[in-house]
Parts: structure tokens; C-alpha cells; sequence
């Protein structure tokens, strides 16, 4: 498998043997998470679910940033404690990401549980002579670091506008490792707390001992937190923080880049509303990984008709759940899915296959009532749905989605008022429930089992 990667600017194979660690940049836990924050999370669970279809051995970390400035301007403003306000929106986001059919990580470290490594990290630069103090706190100079900037290609120039905010600082570039604070924690160099950019190094330090292959993140990401990380761990272990580095686009929301000063910083929670968890999976991860995305409700909709198509054919195949339990996949029609992706996640391939996997799935399925071709195709089914995934709801209920239960309620009712009324061969009766039903957005379905019904 090849991944471009963002520092060598080409791509690189993935070592053969062992497992491969990948730690991802996740959320700061002041909010809920945004389609920024799902987009990162499905593009490298894709990774993570090709590796793990390919028969490799994979250990995935995400961690959580627990303390920040933005999480103590909440604690200010709602009086609650740090730990209480961080876990509520970590469960908000697990949820989240439950819904949109992310794995779960293998490990999902929280800053807070690595203080004194973060402690440990500081004295580290403090003893090979990176670090100055200033009357908030112990910064890293990064003139003392040779190669600082090769990760994100910048110039001293352009960190400029981005790194203005202390104006005693010896270089404009220098950032902050440990904020003084009475409130927080002991450390030789006096209470406070860390800086953003030294927890990650700390925890894949702790985490990975035998050296992290891939660490990934947003674009965004790349200057200054990632190349501040890499200068840290450069510095304080003489090493390379991970072996490739990967970044996927931003979102844009109707061509505008989504940002909290632009109001425009939109919620899963709130995609969620109208789509289903798989459909707006679906959709973030039909662009390649690398590419900026421009988010609408109306590719939304257009591309959850395509995921539709999968659950048309789950229908007719009469699959009930299956579990997400990986093993290498030996179908060719995953196998032809599998070898697109591993050329840098090539997610346009990959669904053109997916595409047309389900046309002649159905063409199959037309021309022959062969049982054991139902069998292979449920085979294949199951398989291209752990590479991607989807295709895990009921079939008949994803095409429910859109009603509350209120309203379900009452469909279920109108449904069984017709079936009486046919039984009582009051076909006029029975007719207009079906119309009243389809003007409220029902299609009615007759079968030998009795009437199903999809919203329109």
C-alpha cells in the first residue's frame, strides 16, 4: 500500500511486516464536533478498515485534548468543572462518531492523563537547552532547532501572522510548552498547565515505544501544531515523530471554508437530523482524502441515492445484520475495491467498482435464481461493506429514515386503517389512506409478508 505523504510531498509504501500504529489528531472537548472533525475521523477509519480488510495488524489511537483555554473559557462561563464539561462532549462525540460508523480507537488517550509525561518532555528540552521562561510560562525557542520548518515547508516569513502572542518572545515562531497557572499542576519550573502543541508528542511517545508509522490529521493541522510537535520530539528524543505524515482537506460549507468566526462551522449533530449516520459517511468519504470538500445538503441527498442502490440490492439479497468482524477478504469484488484503495486511498476507483459491483449483482440476480449465487453475493455484500463502511442498517428501516417516532406512529396506524379497510373490501377506503399517506411522503408496498412502506 502507498500513502502520499505531506513532508516528502510523494508517496510512500507502507512497511510489509508488522502492525502499523497510526495516532490521530482529535477533538478539543469544548464543543460539539463539526463536519471538520467527522471528515478526519471517516477518512482515516477508511484507512484503518482497508488495512484491517488486507489482513494487517492495526493499532489506532485518537486522543482527546481535555485542557485548554477554550475549555476553561466554558468552565467560566458555566460554572461546571473541567471534568464534567470535557466528558460531556467527549460523549457527545463518541456518539457521533458511533453514528457515522467510525471504529472504535484501540486507544483514546486524554492529555490530562499524561501530564507528567508532558512534564517530563519540557525537562527534557529544558536539559538540551530549547527552552527560555517568561513571566507566563516555558517556551520553546525554535531557533535552537535547525531543522524547524521542514515539516510544513514554511518560511520564517509567513509563521508571522499566525504566531503573534507574546510580545517578549526571542523569535516570533517560538511557542509555548507550559502555561503558568496556580490552579493546575506541580512541576519543577512552577504550577501550570501544558501547551497544546506538547501533548500529542508526549502521549505518542508513551504510547508508541517502538515508533509511530503513521500520524494524520486536517490540513490545517500541518503548521503550527504538527510541525511544532515534530521539533519537540526532534529535539528531546533525536528522533522523527512518525514515519509518514498524512493530512486530509478542509470543508468547505457552500465554498466557504467552515470556521466558528464565519458562523458557518456546522454540526454532525445537526447533519444528522435529516441523514442517517451512514449517508453522511457516505457522503464525506466520496471525495478523495486529500481534496478540499465543499459541503451542501444537495450532494447530500444526491449521493445518499447511490448508497440507496446498496440497500436496494441488501433488500432483494433478504441479508439481516451482520457484525463488523474483520478478517482479510478473499472475494474478488472486495479484492478489486481493496487494490484501489491501497494506491493512496483512490476513492474514486474504489466507488466506480462499488457501483458497479451492485449493477451486475442485480443483472446476476435477474438472470438466474441459483441459491448459491445469493449466498456469493451476500458474501461479497458483507465484505464490501466492512471495507467501506456501510450497508450495516436493516434495509427496511434505513429506507424509514426521516420520521420521528411520532410519526412513524401514525404511519403504522394509516397502514393498518387500509388493511382493515381491504379486508372489508372497502377499496375506496382503502385508496385514499394510500393517497393521504403518499401526499405525507409514504410509498406503500404490498408484498406476500403484508405492506412495508420507505419514505418517498
Amino acid at each position: 500500500m502507498v500513502l502520499f505523504d505531506s513532508v516528502k510531498k510523494e508517496k510512500l509504501a507502507l512497511k510489509k511486516e508488522g502492525a502499523i500504529n497510526i495516532y490521530l489528531c482529535g477533538p478539543t472537548v469544548y464543543d460539539d464536533a463539526h463536519l471538520g472533525h467527522a471528515r478526519s475521523s471517516i477518512c482515516f477509519d477508511l484507512l484503518r478498515r482497508v488495512l484491517l480488510s488486507l489482513g494487517r495488524e492495526v493499532c489506532f489511537a485518537r486522543n482527546y485534548t481535555d485542557i485548554d483555554d477554550k475549555i476553561l473559557k466554558k468552565m467560566r462561563e458555566s460554572g461546571e468543572s473541567l471534568e464534567k464539561i470535557t466528558q460531556i462532549y467527549i460523549n457527545h462525540y463518541e456518539s457521533d462518531m458511533k453514528n457515522l460508523r467510525v471504529l472504535e480507537p484501540n486507544l483514546k488517550p486524554r492529555a490530562t492523563e499524561f501530564i507528567q509525561h508532558m512534564i517530563e518532555l519540557i525537562l527534557h528540552l529544558e536539559k538540551h537547552g530549547f527552552t527560555y521562561t517568561l513571566d507566563d510560562g516555558i517556551y520553546f525557542d525554535t531557533s535552537k532547532d535547525e531543522a524547524y520548518l521542514s515539516l510544513s515547508k514554511r518560511s520564517f516569513e509567513e509563521t508571522k501572522t499566525r504566531l503573534l502572542e507574546q510580545k517578549e518572545k526571542k523569535n516570533e515562531s517560538d511557542f509555548v510548552l507550559w502555561k503558568f497557572d496556580e490552579e493546575f499542576y506541580a512541576a519543577p519550573f512552577g504550577k501550570g498547565r501544558p501547551g497544546w502543541h506538547s501533548e500529542c508528542v508526549a502521549m505518542i511517545e508513551a504510547l508508541f515505544k517502538d515508533g509511530l508509522d503513521i500520524h494524520a490529521g486536517g490540513v490545517d493541522l500541518l503548521f503550527p501544531h504538527h510541525e511544532n510537535e515534530a521539533a519537540q520530539c526532534r529535539c528531546a528524543f533525536h528522533k522523527d515523530l512518525a514515519t509518514h505524515w498524512l493530512h486530509n482537506g478542509f470543508v468547505n460549507i457552500n465554498g466557504e471554508k467552515m470556521s466558528k468566526s464565519l458562523n458557518n462551522s456546522f454540526f454532525v449533530k445537526d447533519a444528522l437530523k435529516e441523514f442517517c449516520g451512514e449517508a453522511l459517511r457516505f457522503y464525506l468519504m466520496s471525495v478523495h482524502y486529500r481534496a478540499h470538500f465543499n459541503y451542501s445538503l444537495e450532494d447530500l441527498a444526491l449521493c445518499k441515492k447511490r448508497l440507496d442502490k446498496f440497500y436496494r440490492l441488501k433488500k432483494r439479497l433478504e441479508l439481516k445484520e451482520f457484525e463488523e468482524n474483520f478478517k482479510k477478504c478473499e472475494r474478488e469484488s472486495s479484492l478489486r475495491v481493496l487494490q484501489a484503495l491501497q494506491d493512496d486511498l483512490n476513492i474514486s476507483k474504489a466507488l466506480a467498482l462499488f457501483d458497479e459491483f451492485i449493477v451486475n449483482a442485480n443483472l446476476r440476480l435477474d438472470e438466474s435464481k441459483d441459491k448459491g449465487l445469493r449466498e456469493d453475493l451476500r458474501e461479497d455484500f458483507k465484505e464490501l461493506a466492512l471495507i467501506l463502511g456501510v450497508g450495516f442498517e436493516d434495509a427496511i428501516l434505513y429506507f424509514q429514515q426521516g420520521f420521528d417516532e411520532t410519526q412513524k406512529a401514525w404511519i403504522e396506524e394509516q397502514i393498518f386503517k387500509r388493511t382493515e379497510a381491504k379486508k372489508a373490501k372497502n377499496y375506496a377506503l382503502a385508496d385514499e389512506l394510500r393517497h393521504n399517506l403518499a401526499e405525507f411522503g409514504v410509498l406503500l408496498l404490498d408484498t406476500p409478508q403484508g405492506t412495508i412502506w420507505e419514505k418517498a
